[in-house]
């Protein structure tokens, strides 16, 4: 049994990791391709033998059109070199993860957003709910999220993408679902009756829409709720006078991976999740976005 189950995993190891094909029909584009250089050369064989002489009516625009047609037809000629030979290759995304996941590298990601208003919270709930659904080892995933405008809705909404994270999560995984951004899966996804799984699917909606309108309620209303911020210190940041364009730095860890007790509801670790926003004076440049991602 034991060299049987040694030999299995040799050949698992042996397989190949992506397979190539070559594209179909290739034959008859070699003969499609050859066919049309020909008619380029007679066409260069023709412009070159045809010149009129000097102080003949058109004989620039004919020089002209020798110039042009010559670029043009280069340009065909050198394209070929991805069209004359096509293959595609196909990897086996299982065969990967399975043969190197304990060496698969740990992966930053960088979310960007500067206005609440003009970048509304819950769109970059969804960027960042469909970052931490990725097909990838959630202990070696790291969300940062910029927040260059240094709202406290922002940070409140990342808390309760935390929250629904725990659901979505796992949910994606079991489902395979794509798009993982939610509000883009239920645009695509608009009624029970479209997909198999309709009690979870209900369930999860609900959850993703309390959230949404909590979000929105806030934003609209100016106020979060008091309950959630005695809840997490972070909120503690913004009893200073915090203005978009002059503040401390703010960074809060909203999930850290490295804890143990941060899991899913399927007993998962989530990945880790940052909300970062760097020091802005008015009297010094900050150099907008590209100030935000030197800070990260």
């Amino acid at each position: 049994m034991g060299k049987q189950e040694s030999g299995g995993e040799g050949e698992e190891s042996s397989l190949p990791l992506f397979e190539s094909t070559s594209a179909r029909f290739r034959g008859i584009y070699r003969v499609f391709a050859s066919t049309i250089l020909v008619g380029i050369c007679l066409i260069w064989v023709y412009r070159v033998t045809n010149i009129p002489k000097p102080g003949e009516a058109g004989r620039w625009a004919w020089i002209g059109m020798l110039i042009a047609e010559f670029w043009f037809s280069l340009y065909w000629i050198i394209t070929q070199s991805v069209r004359w030979d096509v293959t595609y290759r196909r990897p086996f995304k299982d065969r990967l993860s399975h043969r190197y996941e304990d060496k698969l590298p740990g992966v930053d990601i960088f979310i960007c957003t500067a206005d609440p208003k003009m970048e509304p919270p819950t769109l970059v709930v969804n960027t960042l709910l469909s970052v931490l659904a990725y097909n990838y080892p959630t202990e070696k995933l790291n969300v940062y999220v910029s927040d260059d405008g240094g709202s406290e809705f922002t940070f409140y909404a990342l808390l309760e993408a935390a929250s629904f994270a725990k659901y979505w999560t796992p949910f994606c995984k079991k489902f395979n679902i794509e798009p993982r951004s939610p509000q883009a899966y239920f645009a695509l996804h608009s009624d029970v009756h479209d997909v198999k799984y309709g009690q979870e699917w209900l369930e999860i909606k609900k959850l993703y829409e309390d959230m949404k309108n909590r979000i929105e309620s806030a934003v609209e209303t100016g106020k979060i709720p008091e309950e959630t911020k005695m809840q997490h210190k972070g909120f503690s940041e913004w009893n200073l006078k915090v203005a978009k364009n002059d503040h401390q730095p703010i960074v809060q860890i909203i999930t850290d991976g490295r804890d143990t007790n941060a899991m899913d509801n399927d007993g998962c670790r989530l990945a880790t999740m940052v909300y970062v926003s760097r020091e802005k004076r008015p009297q010094q440049p900050h150099h907008f976005k590209a100030g935000a991602v030197n800070a990260l």
